[in-house]
Parts: C-alpha cells; sequence; structure tokens
C-alpha cells in the first residue's frame, strides 16, 4: 500500500496522462514518506529475480514501466490511503525525471568508483547534480495540474527530484559498502551528475530573462517568468523524451586534510618553494617538495597547497627551533594518521635528505592555521649575520652596536623583490642588535626584528632604499655574506615532546 489518497486522484490521472513515472506521482502527490520511493525500488529487484510477468500487487512492477493507478478492491478506497497498482504497459521515459527515478537508480556506479579509489571514510554525503532543464519541465508539469479545475497544489510542496533519488539511493549505498553511514554532512562525498544532451535545448526559451542556464539561473528565470509566457514559449505538460538521461558520472571528493609542523633548513642552496625562472628550472629540489613527497604518500592525496610563517632566500639557513608551516592536502584517501604514525612520516622526512628536517609535525584544523600567519607581521625573529666592512674595524668600533635599542627603519620595496612586491616604503623596526668581533673586516651581528624586515638592506642599504642603515651606522660600506635564521617567535604549531 502507498500513501495516496483520495483527493490525489485527479493530479495522479493528471501526471499519468502526461507520462510522469510512478515516483514522480509520488513526488506530486506531496508523498514524503521515504519508504515509498524505496518500495518501489525493492520491487523491482524482486521482479528481476523471479521474472515473474502476473504482478498481483502493486509494489511489484518496476518504476520504469508506466504507472496505473487504480482503486483496490472497491471503486472506494480505504479512509486513509488509495491502493496503488502498476500495470504492465510499454516502458516510457518519465517526461519529468528523464528516466533518473526510474531505471537510473543504481548504486553499482557510485559504490564502484568508491571501491576502486580506495577511500578511508566512517561516514559519507552523497550529492546530486541535475540538468537545468529538470526544472523546466517539473514547472511545466506543475502548472499542468494547475490548470485542472479545483486542485490546489503548493509548488514548494512538491518532493524534489534529488530528494526522491537519495532516499531511494543512500540505502543501497551504505549497504553495499558494508554498513557505513550516510548523512546530509560528512567529510567524504560522493558526487553522482546526470546529463541529458537531448534536452539542453529546454531552457533555452528562457534567454529573454537569464544569460546563462546553470540551474539556479533557470530556477530564477523561473520565478520572474509569469505563466502566460511560460506557456506561450513552452509546451504544457513537457514533450515526451526519447531516451533517458545519461549514465551518472561519479566523482569521489574528501574534504582537504590541514599537516603542520616547523622546518630546519640546513643548506644555502635549497629554495623554500621550486625555483623557476622564465620558465627553467634553478634547483633540483626545494624545502616544500622535500616534505611534501613524503606527506602526500602517507595521505594518498592528490595535490597539496604550501605555505610557511614567512620564507627565507636560497643562501639564508634556518636554525633553532625552524619555521613554522603548513600544507593543506587536497583530497586525500587516507585522511587520519594516529600519533606513532605521524611520529614514522616524520622520521621518513627527516632520513630523506640531509639538507632539511622537519619537527611537530602533526593534524590541524583548518582554523589553527590562521594563528600561522598571524606571525608573519605582527611576530619577531632573530637572525645572525655575517657582515664584511670596507674599512678595517677594532672590536670598540663596534660596542655601541649593542645599545641599540628599537631603531625604526624605513624600508623602499628592495631591488631584488621589485619585480614581484608592489614599491612601497614599509615601516619596520630593529628591537636589539649585539655584535661579535671576528677580525679586522668581519664581525658577526645579531639581530632581533619586527617580523618583514628585510635584513640583508640593512646591512648594504640597498643604495639608500634602507634608511637607516648599516652602512651610515659604521660609516663605511659594509655588505652581508652569510644570513642565519635563528629563530621565528610563533607558538604554532604546539611543541610535541620528542
Amino acid at each position: 500500500m502507498l500513501p495516496l489518497k483520495e483527493k490525489d486522484k485527479p493530479i495522479i490521472q493528471k501526471l499519468l496522462s502526461s507520462g510522469c513515472c510512478a515516483r514522480c506521482i509520488l513526488r506530486f502527490c506531496c508523498v514524503s514518506v521515504q519508504a515509498a520511493y524505496r518500495q518501489l525500488q525493492q520491487s523491482t529487484e524482486e521482479n528481476n529475480k523471479s521474472h515473474d510477468a502476473a504482478v498481483p500487487d502493486p509494489p511489484e512492477d518496476p518504476p520504469s514501466k508506466r504507472a496505473k493507478l487504480e482503486p483496490s478492491g472497491s471503486d472506494a478506497p480505504s479512509e486513509e490511503d488509495a491502493a496503488v497498482r502498476l500495470k504492465d504497459e510499454e516502458p516510457r521515459v518519465c517526461v519529468v525525471c528523464l528516466g533518473i527515478l526510474q531505471d537510473l537508480c543504481d548504486s553499482s556506479q557510485a559504490v564502484k568508483a568508491v571501491k576502486a579509489e580506495k577511500y578511508e571514510f566512517d561516514t559519507l554525503v552523497l550529492s546530486v547534480s541535475l540538468p537545468a532543464q529538470l526544472c523546466v519541465r517539473e514547472h511545466s508539469c506543475w502548472l499542468h495540474v494547475k490548470k485542472e479545475k479545483g486542485l490546489v497544489l503548493d509548488k514548494d510542496d512538491v518532493v524534489q527530484v534529488k530528494e526522491a533519488f537519495k532516499w531511494i539511493m543512500q540505502g543501497q549505498v551504505a549497504k553495499e559498502l558494508g554498513g557505513v553511514a550516510v548523512f546530509s554532512k560528512s567529510m567524504f562525498e560522493v558526487g553522482v551528475e546526470f546529463t541529458h544532451p537531448d534536452t539542453d535545448a529546454d531552457c533555452h526559451f528562457l534567454f529573454f530573462v537569464q544569460s546563462v542556464f546553470t540551474r539556479m539561473a533557470v530556477v530564477k528565470a523561473l520565478e520572474k517568468i509569469s505563466d502566460a509566457k511560460f506557456l506561450k514559449h513552452y509546451p504544457c505538460p513537457p514533450t515526451q523524451p526519447t531516451s533517458s538521461c545519461c549514465p551518472p558520472g561519479v566523482q569521489c571528493l574528501h574534504v582537504s586534510v590541514f599537516v603542520a609542523g616547523r622546518y630546519n633548513k640546513f643548506c644555502r642552496s635549497l629554495p623554500q618553494t621550486p625555483w623557476v625562472i622564465d620558465g627553467e628550472r634553478r634547483m633540483e629540489s626545494s624545502v616544500e617538495e622535500l616534505i611534501a613527497a613524503p606527506v602526500l604518500s602517507a595521505f594518498r592525496a592528490d595535490g597539496f597547497n604550501f605555505s610557511s610563517s614567512g620564507r627565507e632566500d636560497v643562501d639564508v639557513r634556518t636554525l633553532g627551533n625552524g619555521r613554522p608551516f603548513a600544507m593543506e592536502l587536497l583530497n586525500p584517501h587516507k585522511s587520519r594518521l594516529n600519533r606513532v604514525e605521524m611520529k614514522q612520516l616524520q622520521e621518513t622526512i627527516n632520513k630523506s635528505s640531509d639538507k632539511i628536517r622537519v619537527r611537530d609535525l602533526q593534524i590541524v584544523t583548518r582554523e589553527a592555521m590562521s594563528r600561522m600567519k598571524e606571525g608573519e607581521e605582527e611576530k619577531t625573529k632573530s637572525y645572525t649575520a655575517l657582515v664584511w666592512t670596507q674599512k678595517p674595524i677594532q672590536r670598540e668600533d663596534i660596542t655601541f652596536i649593542d645599545d641599540i635599542k628599537d631603531l625604526t627603519l624605513d624600508q623602499k620595496t628592495p631591488l631584488r623583490v621589485l619585480h614581484r612586491r608592489a614599491l612601497a616604503v614599509r615601516q619596520r623596526v630593529i628591537h636589539s642588535m649585539n655584535a661579535r668581533f671576528v677580525d679586522s673586516h668581519h664581525f658577526y651581528l645579531g639581530l632581533k626584528t619586527q617580523a618583514g624586515t628585510y635584513i640583508k638592506e640593512f646591512v648594504h642599504g640597498d643604495f639608500g632604499r634602507t634608511k637607516p642603515n648599516l652602512c651610515q651606522l659604521l660609516n663605511t660600506d659594509t655588505d652581508i655574506l652569510e644570513l642565519d635564521v635563528e629563530s621565528v617567535d610563533v607558538d604554532w604549531p604546539p611543541a610535541i615532546p620528542e
């Protein structure tokens, strides 16, 4: 027994004569009992097994057969429901759903796609993409029903094709994937997309309202157009299609996973990211690639986005506790690693190269990554630079440097980065400095600065583009021979005990 009532009979007759399938009739009768849609599916499966042509009970005909609904037993239906009898007739493609709720309610392709790509997940969400012309065809059928005197049918009460499809499919998918829960929200999405090229032109008459024909654009256009204008340009009911929708395309997608840590760089010929100039690669590897390769493999991700709290030049080492970094892993097929597995992954990265080392590797949330970016401008960083002086110096000549506090610099965009950064004058603060004498032309300069300070330009002056600079302070030309980042004072990600 299906939950159809006496008041539904005029709607049923209208839709039957228009070429609607059984499930679309349930939708237009505003039946929101999910089991009613699945019951038809179960009946189809039973028929396929028995090959029995005689069908005595209502639910046992395939949904691909045109539905003929009659009162059961006597002319008067029961008080609550009108019985539905589906009789064998020539199969026809539904004029509204274009076969989606008929013989295309098959979970095998979706399940096959999930299993083939070997995703690991606990729950999933099923998403459905439908051809835009279904909106036009449904609107046409709704107007067709409305034309019957005395019939009242609110369009918003009609069950959507997408919802009916999910009600039928979710149980099948869950069962075939071993009982996995199918929710309305999940980290893992199985997307099913239907197309019907033969009827794409159904939307084209809306060009005077809308210039594009995406599903949402068509919905908005139908809200604007009057009934009279619609009926003037589009048949009511819709024309009979000659074919069903194409078999659905299935796409699986897992939301991004975020991995963070800190890295040390011990090499003065290793860029942070791949170094490509004029289409030609200049270095064989990079910090990003040395970290990313093992991480991508462990999470079986399709790709990644790398970011860090600032960046060092190719010839600069990063020492101390390292520089915070984070990776967004795109469409990971494995989304969780426990502490032991993350520790092993960290060791794999560290064994792969002596040019870098990673610590505090962990999975983080997207929201937590904002803390790393705060450090780029707001936190402090410490450096050690080996400085050369043109004039000979003595130990006493550099002792005054230790007493300089909170020195404000005006730094015009350096010449070496002008090709990728806008021309501007940026104020930066050197909070403190200390000098350690080496010989008459060399000394080590320690600096604690505001994040974003150009250290090299402070030392050599960048042709006067940074003021004041070390050349002015020492009254001699100076240059920087080596630079190390000693610390990046961002307390993220949380330290993990060794």
